[in-house]
């Protein structure tokens, strides 16, 4: 099976015989149709890949593509952290393992993170075997259970009398009882969901050992019954103190399985290959959300993400109908008054240093974004922030400007997404001290 690494916005070559450093065109056009297929992809899948006939672009998404005899890998593009050489991958790989548990709230830990990541082939693997070993632990501790509604023939009284039944299939069989019970079963919803998921991922585990789990699981779940994933019962689910232990393994199958934000695409009829891919922006955007919240939580600050929903503008009459609806990245509220003291918008792209653009390349457009969010929500303090990367210099990148005739502000800010969250929730908090007359912000 070919399986290559390609960075955001890379390329990936087309060759005319197998061989390493590229793909055979029957195995570009099985990406390029499982690229077509996926919910995001676009026109014809060019937001995640495209044709140029000698080689493939990948777009601006990361995660794994999968298809018959072949995989692909696309990378976020991080500064400090290449992808030439097996560690520079593996680095990568972890990092972008680490977004994904922090931004989906998975609860692997950064430990588990890392081994995982020095020791498979690739993200589809690191999940695949996170799942299994989770979904194994909690199994063995014991199958959740719930009261289900059961309809039986029973020589004794069981619950109810099903009476219709009773007096017509049973008019003559007075030894045989149309009963109506509750009884504790494990086939619920949320089962169904994780043996739909360990039946799903067999097809696409390599690892003997993930296989060898898989396989246990499958035994474990014999008694569930099979649900087609497009029929899962998922409203049906509901975590409460009980399952609580199965949340992290709920999101997990959410990834595999269902087309959420992070746009998880699987044909369960065909069975050809399976795609997990995360538009980078959004998942920044998430990413910062969390660790944001770690660091201002302590100083009596609240973050409140794609929130706010004011509208610009209400029509002049009766009716007085509202337009164009707002929905700032971030906002970050006083917890005693909720009022905003900054609205955040996090964009994954590239900052010019000076010295190439006077404008450090922001799109006048952002701009004019910011400058209507801080009005709609009388905000003093705008923040864009951006990704860091070498050609800002060795620390972090900070640019402040007065909005004319105002006193509010707008931060140009870059954040190094290439170390610890500790490291990223410290100057995080740093950057909102040197604006935010409050108390100190202490990082957790």
């Amino acid at each position: 099976m070919s399986h290559l690494t390609v960075n955001e916005w890379g390329r990936i070559a087309v060759l005319d015989r197998p061989r390493e450093g590229g793909f055979t065109r029957p195995q570009a056009n099985s990406l390029i149709a499982m690229a077509r297929a996926h919910p995001l992809g676009g026109n014809e899948g060019t937001t995640i890949l495209r044709d140029h006939f000698r080689h493939l672009t990948a777009g601006q998404m990361v995660g794994v593509i999968a298809a018959p005899g072949c995989s692909l890998e696309i990378f976020p593009k991080i500064d400090r952290l290449g992808t030439s050489s097996v560690d520079g991958r593996r680095t990568v790989r972890e990092r972008l393992v680490r977004m994904l548990d922090v931004a989906l709230g998975l609860d692997i830990g950064d430990g588990a993170a890392s081994a995982m990541a020095r020791q498979a082939e690739g993200l589809l693997d690191i999940l695949i075997r996170l799942f299994a070993d989770k979904l194994l632990t909690e199994a063995r501790r014991g199958l959740p259970q719930a009261y289900l509604q059961h309809e039986d023939d029973l020589p004794a009284l069981r619950g109810r009398l099903n009476v219709v039944r009773q007096f017509t299939a049973h008019a003559v069989r007075p030894d045989r009882l149309a009963c109506r019970f509750d009884a504790l079963s494990s086939d619920i919803p949320l089962l169904q969901i994780m043996k739909a998921c360990v039946l799903t991922l067999r097809r696409h585990a390599r690892a003997v050992e993930t296989v060898r789990k898989l396989d246990e699981l499958r035994f474990v779940f014999a008694d569930i019954a099979d649900v087609r994933v497009a029929a899962l019962p998922w409203r049906a689910v509901r975590i409460d103190r009980t399952s609580r232990r199965w949340e992290a393994l709920f999101g997990l199958a959410r990834l595999f399985l269902k087309r959420d934000w992070q746009a998880t695409h699987h044909d369960p009829y065909a069975g050809q290959g399976i795609t997990l891919l995360f538009p980078m922006n959004d998942l920044f955007e998430a990413y910062i959300a969390v660790l944001m919240q770690r660091s201002l939580r302590p100083a009596g600050f609240t973050v409140e993400t794609q929130g706010g929903r004011l509208f610009c503008l209400i029509e002049e009459g009766d009716q007085g109908r509202r337009r164009f609806q707002t929905r700032p990245d971030i906002i970050v509220r006083d917890r005693q008054s909720s009022m905003p003291v900054t609205i955040v918008d996090t964009k994954w792209k590239r900052l010019s240093p000076a010295i190439e653009d006077a404008k450090h390349g922001v799109s006048q457009t952002d701009v004019y974004q910011m400058m209507a969010y801080g009005q709609l929500y009388a905000c003093p303090d705008l923040l864009l922030l951006y990704p860091h990367h070498l050609g800002l210099g060795s620390g972090q990148f900070a640019t402040d400007y007065l909005i004319h005739g105002s006193k509010d502000r707008l931060h140009l800010r870059s954040i190094d997404v290439a170390q610890r969250e500790v490291g990223i929730v410290a100057d995080l908090a740093a950057m909102f001290q040197r604006w935010q007359a409050k108390k100190p912000l202490i990082s957790d």
